[in-house]
């Protein structure tokens, strides 16, 4: 789990960081607006990365890896977040390709009780010289192996 902001619900793969709702985040009925989502998986996703050395400092990319973008990303909602306050997102790599992941995510209560949201999002390892798909270095691959769902 990450050390910064690790569940007290464990999980058998993947990984779970906690994640802050904001006033701003709601929407005027009080509730998490739904493009927000999105936000959270990315905030607990780089968290994740950028504790193991896979950011971005000074605008800059600290590895090939961080230079990578979001081609596809679905949702579905099953319960609304209400009010501010942590949510958990436990996600984990479905597939490892040899450019691009396949996360799997699920936004819940902080006990894990409860499924907010859940989905599915691509990325994409990209070149910065020609932004065409490039692979993924072995290190990332390494990382990656420790996030990646079983068989």
């Amino acid at each position: 789990m990450t050390a910064a902001l690790s569940s007290v619900s464990s999980v058998s793969f993947g990984d779970v960081v906690h994640v802050p709702v904001h006033f701003d985040d709601l929407d005027a009925m009080g509730m998490l607006h739904n493009s927000r989502y999105a936000v959270l998986v990315e905030r607990a996703i780089s968290l994740w990365w950028a504790e193991r050395g896979v950011s971005f400092a000074g605008g800059r990319p600290t590895t090939p890896d961080a230079f990578n973008v979001v081609r596809e990303y679905g949702i579905t909602f099953n319960r609304p977040v209400l009010g501010t306050g942590n949510v958990t997102v436990h996600f984990w790599l479905e597939k490892l390709g040899t450019s691009s992941a396949t996360y799997r995510f699920r936004v819940t209560s902080t006990d894990g009780e409860t499924v907010y949201a859940e989905g599915r999002r691509v990325n994409v390892r990209l070149d910065p010289a020609t932004m065409r798909p490039s692979p993924w270095t072995d290190h990332a691959r390494t990382l990656a192996t420790t996030i990646l769902q079983p068989s």
